[in-house]
């Protein structure tokens, strides 16, 4: 398939609100549960359609951290998460755009079944809900295994479930190339006939090549990376042969093209570029190290600071900088390698106990404390800043969306020094396998329908650390009180060498 030539491009134009996604090509890929094949068939078209030249950007419904780590590290492939949890109908289309901007091609994973939402009634933060508010057309992943005219049942449910389920093309997983015609065209004329002219647009044969586990999505090496971009290139040259590239390029366009001519106008994407300023910080990057939402970076960046990357793993000390930040990843994976680098343990002890301000998260919250037990029960020595020690409980803890406040206990922190105002609450989510003795008390951390909440967060002048992973623009006066704390440390320790005192 040559590129094409009529991509619709985001120029600049006037007419309707910015932030609409208007002549920006894209599509997104749902299922009706979980477990259908959506990852492994996005990242193949995702492949197979830059190998033919198009510029193509990802993006992943929910506030899942692999997947697009997953995009960025194998496929090379820039990805945005798309959460209306995190954020409301406007600021996504506003991110959309920023993201989107330039690219030939969108492709947007969604989450769980397409219409699952944050709980089990209700579609807010669905993948539906994400299609309806970009206005995307949504292309059905069907496991056909062990199924023929029950198919046509379950498609004409998903696509009247809701009047504008966008639902606008089928792939069907899991079936083999001689069954794939008969039972192409039986659908076809199925679903015509109950008044859903919707186009079977290929199939995924059963191959090794679509078969991603769990772990491998845990990108742990630079070997399992090579692995991965070779079978990922085999899964698109498949696909190059069983789907109907043009076909959903089409399908992009024309829902491109409509957005456009009801708005009479193209806007301009934000390119998203944002440019760095005095204030330094800090931020943990490597294997051990790798959970950061884009939105969080570019915030702290629009905000005018600059951010320094470093290795807990590898480098020996903390880089000069204002504060830093530790976030999210697998330590328990590392925690010999991370215990044996004791100069950095020391380092990150010393600039907290100096006062340098630390947003800890996750995985950079275990690290802080005394001692990390990995999967094998064996416990390693850590930086020391939180007196406990963080363990497996061999299940999920504490899993899904969080709202996060002040713990009054009976009292209001109304100081300059707090990071939360009295009745202020941040958005984050948690998802891990470990746990803490001292898991922290100075925040409650809230599930959205308000039915369970506990205690969090270990929240000081300096330092804010706790297990919840935080969506920094849910609440932008925190993030400028971080920054804020960063400037004021750099203007009372000088120029904030952190290491030269270390």
């Amino acid at each position: 398939m040559e590129k094409q030539t009529e991509v619709v491009r985001n120029d600049a134009a006037k007419g309707c609100s910015a932030g609409r996604n208007k002549g920006i090509p894209g599509i997104l890929l749902a299922a009706p549960a979980s477990g259908s094949g959506k990852t492994a068939v996005s990242c193949a078209l995702m492949e197979v359609f830059q190998r033919k030249g198009l510029a193509v950007k990802a993006c992943k419904c929910g506030p899942d951290y692999i997947d697009p780590m997953f995009h960025r590290e194998v496929l090379g492939v820039d990805s945005e998460n798309l959460d209306l949890f995190f954020t409301d109908e406007d600021t996504l289309e506003k991110i959309y755009v920023r993201h989107g901007g330039g690219a030939d091609l969108v492709i947007t994973e969604g989450v769980m079944g397409y219409y699952d939402g944050m709980s089990l009634d209700s579609a807010k933060a669905s993948s539906y809900h994400v299609a309806r508010t970009l206005k995307l057309p949504v292309i059905l992943v069907v496991s056909g295994r062990g199924a023929a005219l029950s198919l046509a049942a379950v498609i004409k449910g998903m696509a009247e479930y809701r009047r504008d389920s966008g639902i606008q093309g089928i792939l069907l997983n899991q079936i083999s190339a001689g069954l794939y015609p008969r039972l192409k065209e039986m659908l076809e004329q199925e679903l015509k006939s109950m008044g859903h002219p919707i186009p079977v647009l290929g199939y995924i044969p059963r191959d090794p090549a679509f078969c991603f586990e769990s772990r491998h999505l845990g990108l742990v090496t630079p070997e399992e990376t090579e692995g991965l971009k070779e079978q990922i290139r085999k899964a698109g040259d498949i696909l190059s042969e069983t789907v109907d590239l043009e076909q959903i390029v089409r399908i992009a366009e024309r829902a491109a093209r409509e957005r456009t001519d009801r708005c009479g106008g193209r806007d301009r994407a934000d390119s998203g570029k944002r440019s760095g300023g005095g204030t330094r910080i800090a931020v943990a990057r490597d294997q051990a190290f790798c959970f950061y939402y884009k939105d969080n970076l570019e915030l702290l960046e629009e905000l005018g600071c600059s951010l320094i990357f470093f290795s807990p793993l590898s480098d020996r000390r903390l880089p000069e900088a204002d504060g830093f930040i530790l976030g999210g990843g697998y330590p328990e994976l590392y925690a010999g390698n991370l215990s044996s680098n004791r100069g950095m343990r020391d380092s990150i002890r010393r600039a907290t106990e100096k006062g340098v301000p630390c947003l800890a998260e996750c995985g950079g919250f275990m690290y802080l404390h005394e001692t990390l037990q990995d999967g094998n029960g064996r416990e390693w020595p850590m930086a020391g800043v939180i007196r406990g020690k963080a363990f497996p409980t061999g299940r999920l803890s504490r899993f899904g969306y969080v709202e996060i406040g002040q713990n009054h206990n009976g009292k209001t922190d109304t100081t300059a020094d707090s990071w939360l105002a009295p009745g202020e609450k941040i958005r984050g989510h948690e998802f891990h396998y470990w746990d803490s003795t001292d898991n922290g008390s100075s925040c409650t951390a809230a599930r959205p329908d308000g039915k369970r909440s506990w205690n969090c967060i270990h929240a000081e002048k300096n330092l804010f650390a706790g297990f919840p992973h935080l969506y920094l623009p849910s609440c932008r006066k925190f993030a400028e009180r971080f920054v804020r704390k960063c400037r004021n440390y750099q203007k009372t320790s000088g120029k904030g060498e952190v290491s030269l005192s270390l």
